[in-house]
């Protein structure tokens, strides 16, 4: 065992690849061939400059933001730069409809001005290969036995190398789908201050028409601080920030001024959040016609009745504006996705995998049977993969269900032979935190309308015979025909009015003493229970199952496919699982189609011809229009094209988890932030295209003319190391 992982490791590090700037690689494991690929394209930094646990290096300025976002340090005094929407709940958490920071924008003109957040982010320690101490104490096992013993190995080795006294957490990744497994010790700040942010019409410009697209004009970005004890420690959560002083970071990266070139080098460090590039053709096959139209489709629905709402009033765009936007990302993500896996035919090209696979397998006991077996796990699990879709995205898409679903907990502990009055009431104690944040951000009328118009949904879209029993019969009778959306508004409003969720009295009332009884009775509680018993009581030991099955059939499969083909082994990357990888590319134009070419940047030339005043998606400050028409760029100005950078496209790989990462130059200095990929290589997740994948990026220039013109924070600008 111990020469497998060896050799799989260095079929790693001497990585050639045949795919054009494909690959999110560990940085730990970059090897020779691959490093001296990236000098070759221009990388001027030694290894021991990228990675050293023993000194420090550019890995170091790279953290964890927030729970899956990447930011990355920029000043000796602990200055992050990060996406706006990596910030986007900060930023609104600090506005009020008086100080409303997300609409105007904001920055601090000094640190007293810093607005303190319930942010934490996470410095990279080191990465231990813990791989041996995994797979031996994994011998002999398969399926769920396999999984649960996995389970709890990992934790311990999570256990043993933590210290929660600083703030030290360590967490193992699975590789390879099993295959290898790397410990990434993190230590965690908590005391994140926001530092500064543009207006929203410029960190989101363009909106939802412009999200995944090129060209792009949009200003992502947004900044913030770490703050630490004056020893230099990270302060723990919850503990006084009083005294706490900048971070003096291990290393920072300075911004670069110069223009870029068609070509140039760029790399891109963070922590991208999942891919699942060594899926099977069961997989694509369920994602594009069960598992990504069905999401889709929910989605649109939420989307519809929340927008509705948001244009009414800014208080309620405020309020939802959070939600919204996290909803609408993947929304169309999933939309684009499912339209690229079928233009290029990836399950066609996965089957031509899988049969070559299966005739080298003949004879080979280990593998022989591999994708009979795999099949019948699909076969089992796919009747039932709409109803899941229909749980998560459609009845526990309405946040008042969301949070009734929660409170199976308290009803479970009522109903419980010898429960204790003190269970009882720390319970309930936490079931009335819950609904206080729960209620900060309901809004009644578009959750009212994603209930009644997703309950019809359910009904149409799930098999009878997964329904819950009684359910829709008792709908009919009382309240009308269950083709007619009529039924389902009366229902819907009966639940809103009726429920002690939404009655501030009823609620206390049943908090002071609570009883299963009357929250058995509650309409909301009803509801939510029911879809909720249904599932787990028929379907959920069916998911499990085949999500065990589905992870050990693919350990197996990339075990056999390194054995089979060793020249493919050595072209391996692991999909990204939100650990620290660096990308790297170059800075390029393409052409999507036929006759169209896509320059490389767009400039404040496309900002002024896309601009609409009072739009809700294209809109822009005044002071902004004046300044871009007027050619006030200052030092940030492109000397080739005599117009201000917007943004540009990279050839670099991403993901989601990317959000914020540095995109950086051959001399180590940012050039930009990634924060978006294009609509035509949006099957990412599970295939990359050599040709047409872009990473989009906000140019570091007009983050700088942003705070700097537009924003007059001048002092943000001083505490940068800029490279003319």
């Amino acid at each position: 065992m111990k020469k497998y992982i060896l050799s799989f490791v260095l079929f790693i590090s001497i990585a050639f690849r045949s795919f054009a700037d494909e690959g999110m690689w560990l940085p730990l494991l970059l090897g020779k061939q691959v490093y001296n690929d990236m000098v070759k394209k221009g990388l001027k930094l030694t290894n021991a400059q990228l990675y050293n646990i023993n000194k420090a290096s550019l890995k170091d300025a790279i953290i964890i933001f927030g729970g899956g976002c990447t930011g990355e340090i920029v000043s000796a005094q602990g200055l992050i730069f990060t996406n706006h929407h990596c910030g986007y709940d900060a930023i609104a958490n600090a506005s009020t409809v008086e100080h409303n920071y997300l609409r105007d924008g904001f920055y601090a003109r000094n640190k007293e001005e810093e607005i303190k957040s319930a942010l934490s982010v996470q410095f990279l320690l080191r990465i231990d290969d813990v791989t041996k101490e995994v797979m031996d104490s994994l011998q002999g096992l398969s399926g769920a036995d396999r999984v649960k013993k996995q389970n709890a190995v990992l934790a311990s080795i999570n256990k043993r190398m933590s210290d929660s006294e600083k703030n030290i957490e360590t967490r193992v990744s699975a590789l390879f789908k099993g295959n290898q497994f790397l410990a990434f010790v993190y230590q965690r700040y908590y005391d994140i201050r926001l530092v500064g942010a543009p207006p929203e019409s410029v960190g989101k410009f363009g909106g939802d028409t412009d999200n995944w697209e090129w060209p792009r004009h949009t200003g992502d970005f947004s900044i913030f601080r770490v703050y630490t004890k004056p020893d230099g420690s990270p302060a723990k959560s919850g503990e006084s920030t009083e005294g706490n002083i900048p971070m003096k970071p291990k290393w920072y990266l300075p911004v670069s001024l110069k223009p870029l070139k068609n070509g140039d080098f760029s790399m891109i460090w963070g922590y991208p959040g999942g891919t699942n590039r060594y899926e099977s053709s069961y997989g694509i096959q369920l994602a594009t016609d069960i598992n990504n139209p069905t999401l889709v489709k929910l989605r649109d629905a939420r989307l519809k009745y929340m927008f509705e709402e948001m244009k009414k009033d800014p208080a309620i765009k405020l309020q939802l504006a959070s939600s919204y936007a996290s909803i609408a990302n993947y929304w169309k993500f999933y939309d684009g996705e499912t339209k690229q896996l079928l233009k290029y035919d990836i399950y066609g090209k996965k089957k031509a995998a899988e049969a070559q696979f299966n005739k080298w397998s003949k004879g080979k006991p280990e593998y022989e049977n591999l994708f009979a077996d795999w099949a019948k796990a699909y076969d089992e699990w796919r009747p039932y993969a709409k109803q899941r879709m229909f749980i998560n995205e459609g009845i526990f898409g309405s946040p008042l269900m969301g949070f009734a679903s929660s409170l199976m907990q308290l009803e479970n502990l009522l109903l419980k032979t010898g429960a204790t009055q003190a269970e009882i009431k720390k319970a309930a104690d936490a079931a009335n935190a819950q609904r206080k944040a729960f209620m900060e951000e309901e809004n009644i009328i578009s959750d009212r309308n994603i209930v009644g118009t997703v309950s019809r949904m359910f009904y149409e879209g799930v098999e009878k015979d997964q329904q819950p029993v009684g359910f829709y019969g008792n709908l009919k009778q009382t309240y009308g025909a269950l083709d007619d959306d009529a039924t389902y508004k009366k229902y819907a409003a009966d639940i809103f009015s009726k429920t002690m969720i939404l009655d501030d009295a009823k609620w206390n009332a049943f908090i002071a003493n609570p009883d299963a009884v009357t929250l058995q009775n509650d309409p909301a509680y009803y509801y939510a229970s029911t879809f909720a018993r249904n599932y787990t009581s028929k379907y959920a030991s069916k998911y499990s199952q085949f999500t065990s099955q589905n992870a050990e059939y693919g350990r197996l499969y990339l075990k056999g496919i390194m054995e089979m083909d060793p020249a493919k082994a050595k072209m391996m990357y692991p999909d990204a699982t939100f650990t620290m990888r660096v990308s790297y590319g170059s800075v390029k134009n393409y052409s999507p189609r036929d006759a169209v070419l896509y320059d490389y940047v767009t400039t404040s030339k496309g900002i002024l011809e896309k601009y609409k005043p009072g739009d809700y998606e294209f809109d822009l400050p005044a002071k902004q229009i004046e300044l871009l028409k007027a050619k006030d760029f200052g030092q940030y100005i492109d000397p080739v094209r005599k117009d201000l950078v917007v943004n540009f496209i990279t050839t670099n790989d991403i993901t989601g988890g990317n959000s914020g990462s540095p995109v950086i130059n051959g001399r180590g200095e940012l050039i930009g932030l990634a924060f978006d990929g294009n609509y035509e290589a949006l099957s990412h997740k599970l295939a990359f295209d050599k040709d047409l994948n872009r990473t989009i990026c906000v140019d570091i220039r007009y983050v700088l003319w942003c705070i700097d013109k537009l924003g007059g924070a001048k002092n943000i600008i001083n505490e940068l190391k800029l490279m003319k």
